[in-house]
């Protein structure tokens, strides 16, 4: 691995993930801050990365051509949308470089368009850079996997503040995918995200989902085994945004001297099971 800083590009600078990159890009041994892009159109192209962020001037001027900017990069920390993730992964591919994904809301569609691109590039995408979430994860499977699905219900609660577009978030998901591992059942086909009228009883072996959004939370969460007459809850607050950046860092300095393929938080932290 070059001793040298790894030259990352943060696309969707302006935005409150990308200014939380910018600043620990900054802070952070390692890396070093190569192009800050944000979408055509937006009022912020042309204007100082590190004076949006707060950090005062520090020479990157946003641009709205990331493939310009890939070409001599090392690595992409992308938090924006499913079809900015796309087209990031495709050129991430030509450029054969580091592309970290810690954007949520995409589909499956979506997903297999960025596993491609892992042909050539080297992706690691989650639905939660933390190290917290990550591990909670781990212990979610393993409860599944210990009580039994005709005793044990499961329910996962999230909430976040009131600008986030997407639900269940992609932690819930994430965490619905180590508990329906654990059972090994498919989520798609067990999970109910909608509950109203009059619904019936609940069907044993279904993982269920509510969403609560309101305020400034940046993301709580909890996975709930409601068994008769006892339930263990397994949870994770968020009280800093900057611990997604951290962990969107660490997976790209990870991902340096790594083989192309698609990763995720677990491959980065030694925590994957395969």
């Amino acid at each position: 691995m070059s001793d040298a800083a790894m030259k990352l590009v943060v696309v969707g600078a302006a935005g409150r993930m990308g200014q939380t990159l910018i600043r620990l890009i900054h802070s952070i041994e390692g890396v070093t801050l190569h192009a800050a892009i944000e979408r055509p159109g937006s009022p912020f192209i042309g204007k100082d990365a590190g004076e949006i962020s707060g950090l005062g001037a520090n020479g990157i001027i946003i641009g709205d051509d990331p493939l310009a900017a890939f070409l001599h990069a090392e690595g992409v920390l992308d938090f924006t949308s499913p079809a900015g993730s796309i087209e990031f992964a495709g050129l991430a591919a030509q450029a054969r470089i580091v592309h970290v994904v810690g954007t949520t809301g995409c589909s499956q569609e979506d997903d297999t368009k960025i596993a491609a691109a892992a042909r050539h590039a080297r992706i690691v995408k989650s639905g939660n850079m933390s190290l917290g979430v990550n591990l909670l994860s781990v212990l979610v499977q393993q409860a599944a996997q210990a009580l039994d699905a005709a005793d044990w219900d499961i329910e996962i609660l999230e909430m976040h503040h009131k600008r986030k577009v997407d639900a269940p978030s992609g932690t819930a998901l994430l965490l619905g995918d180590a508990a329906a591992k654990g059972r090994n059942i498919d989520l798609a086909a067990k999970s109910v995200r909608v509950r109203d009228g009059h619904t019936g009883a609940r069907e044993a072996g279904t993982i269920g989902f509510a969403t609560l959004r309101g305020g400034s939370v940046i993301g709580e969460h909890s996975v709930l085994f409601a068994g008769e007459g006892e339930t263990v809850t397994l949870s994770h607050s968020a009280t800093d945004r900057s611990i997604f950046a951290r962990g969107a860092i660490k997976a790209a300095l990870w991902a340096r001297d790594k083989k192309p393929g698609l990763y995720s938080m677990l491959d980065v932290l030694g925590l994957s099971s395969h």
